[in-house]
């Protein structure tokens, strides 16, 4: 597969959300929560995907789904620009991509009952113990996504790390806002685009077991 190069950052501007970046000794001019109808210039509803990777569940979904709005967020610049490149080819104006801190990013910068969805799709497990702490879903996390979404959204989760999938329909259970509804099944993909991400196309093919979690607020 020829690899995708990447586009220049003035051909990228329309599909990247900037997010100010600290320096020593300067201060970050004060955030305020975002207001998606001047990020997206219309009324649709906005889905976030936290941890986009190479961005095939972004790029997919609002080909899909012309009247969502979908906006990811990922840590890395690398592949927030890779992503970008990529939607920026097809013209995929309803999607943009942040390079942050997602859990920052949720409390500080999206307004509470805003989201249609919250999609998490096999998130760094962090599997050594004292790494744990580094893990995106957390209590404050769980509460953070429910508090965000509007009533009906859906938080939809995946990962092939059992442990981890437990621990976090435990904490999702917890939140008094959020109920757990029946997880999508899975479905056997018929070309290499037809997968959620890049990461359960890897699992899928190495015969490891994907764990799916839905969960909507109430």
């Amino acid at each position: 597969m020829r690899k995708t190069k990447r586009l220049p950052l003035e051909e990228l501007a329309p599909y990247i959300f900037e997010v100010p970046l600290p320096k020593p000794g300067v201060d970050v001019p004060a955030t305020k929560p975002i207001d998606w109808r001047a990020i997206f210039a219309n009324d649709h509803p906005v889905e976030v995907e936290v941890g986009c990777g190479k961005g095939l569940f972004l790029i997919t979904a609002a080909s899909a789904c012309p009247s969502v709005n979908f906006f990811g967020i990922e840590i890395v610049r690398k592949y927030q620009l890779y992503t970008a490149t990529r939607l920026a080819i097809r013209n995929q104006h309803n999607a943009r991509i942040a390079c942050a801190n997602a859990k920052t990013f949720f409390r500080d910068r999206i307004r509470e009952d805003s989201l249609q969805a919250v999609h998490v799709y096999f998130p760094d497990p962090w599997w050594k113990k004292r790494h744990h702490k580094r893990r995106l879903f957390s209590a404050e996390f769980a509460a953070l996504c429910a508090s965000r979404l509007w009533r009906g959204g859906k938080l939809h989760f995946a990962s092939d790390v059992a442990e981890y999938y437990e621990m976090v329909r435990e904490l999702c259970r917890q939140q008094p806002a959020l109920r757990e509804l029946p997880p999508p099944s899975a479905t056997e993909a018929r070309h290499d685009m037809d997968y959620l991400t890049n990461f359960e196309r890897k699992s899928m093919r190495a015969g490891r077991e994907v764990h799916r979690l839905l969960f909507e607020r109430i």
